[in-house]
């Protein structure tokens, strides 16, 4: 088979969206794409298309892709993500090879750009139901670093929700906080396996300004005086989902609680009242993703407001010299 390999651009976005549907209908990991969401999702201001992605072709079949992510800063490691698909009927040991060959050597160059002082990691991450990409990343060295979990709440049947501190104001997201959630999410995830800061245009990009974000649906615990975030859930809807599912799902994509307020039930009765909210606003459900070995103890945290497991990913890590 002779297929024709060169950078993505962002006209490629509807034939990307095939090949993710064409995935999803053999390995159900109910991630369902629009061509819209992958251009929100891959042109982002830090994903140089032409150095930093590959894709392969069959005639006008886009049949596989690769994505590197370099991150906003690296201390100690740069831990740069792979991203990549491959179509059902193409998965063969020869597009495994020049894949990973690929991410290996896009990899250094965009790193030498970058961060050339740290040493460099890929961190890719595999559904359990993807069986042929975690053996193309275990055959290519990369080994097996950490489990997270995919969980559901179902919101006809929430806990009973339990009271939100009185110090604390509580308000809905506006732009104006927007610099003041990112430092709560920097200073909350540092210590978070796999976790860097994150640049505000990134914030802005994949967060808070992105098209699927539920402003409405995020809250904030501020600070007596108003200049901190103490605690906050922000949660998105993507669209795409409900049109596949049927079920109008809310995304809860960032629960963070300042270190010196942890152990007092604030995370867990601030995610309540969204629920609540979300109910209230026509949600069936809501999902979240969660490191298993969150030094938080998030887990449990969830599960506590109605959250349960339903599937995993496999994270894996692999140093390239350089």
């Amino acid at each position: 088979m002779s297929l024709t390999w060169r950078p993505l651009t962002m006209d490629d976005m509807p034939r990307l969206a095939e090949t993710f549907a064409e995935a999803e209908r053999v390995e159900p990991i109910e991630e369902h794409y629009s061509a819209e969401d992958l251009a929100e999702e891959i042109g982002t201001p830090t994903v140089d298309l032409p150095t930093a992605s590959t894709s392969a072709w069959d005639g006008e079949t886009l049949v596989a892709y690769g994505l590197l992510r370099k991150r906003d800063a690296a201390d100690p490691v740069h831990m740069m993500r792979v991203e990549t698909l491959v179509h059902p009927a193409y998965r063969d040991d020869t597009i495994a090879a020049h894949l990973t060959g690929w991410f290996e050597e896009a990899g250094k160059a965009l790193h030498a750009k970058s961060h050339p002082d740290v040493p460099l990691e890929l961190h890719a991450a595999a559904n359990t139901k993807q069986r042929w990409l975690s053996e193309v990343l275990v055959d290519a060295g990369y080994e097996h670093a950490r489990w997270f979990v995919d969980m559901r709440a179902d919101l006809g049947s929430i806990p009973p929700l339990k009271p939100l501190p009185e110090e604390f104001p509580l308000v809905a997201y506006e732009q104006k906080y927007e610099a003041l959630t990112l430092r709560s999410r920097n200073e909350t995830f540092a210590d978070h396996w796999g976790s860097t800061e994150q640049s505000p245009q990134a914030w802005r990009h994949l967060v808070v300004g992105a098209k699927d974000f539920q402003p409405h649906l995020s809250f904030l615990l501020l600070s007596p005086d108003r200049d901190r975030v103490v605690a906050m859930v922000l949660s998105a809807h993507f669209a795409s989902d409900t049109a596949a599912t049927g079920v109008k799902d809310l995304y809860v994509s960032h629960v963070a609680t300042d270190a010196g307020l942890r152990g007092r039930g604030i995370a867990g009765a601030l995610l309540g009242h969204t629920l609540v909210q979300a109910k209230a606003d026509g949600f069936q459900r809501a999902s979240l993703n969660v490191d298993q070995d969150n030094t938080h103890r998030a887990l449990g945290v969830y599960e506590r407001v109605g959250f349960s497991e339903f599937q995993r990913w496999a994270g894996y890590v692999k140093p390239v010299p350089t």
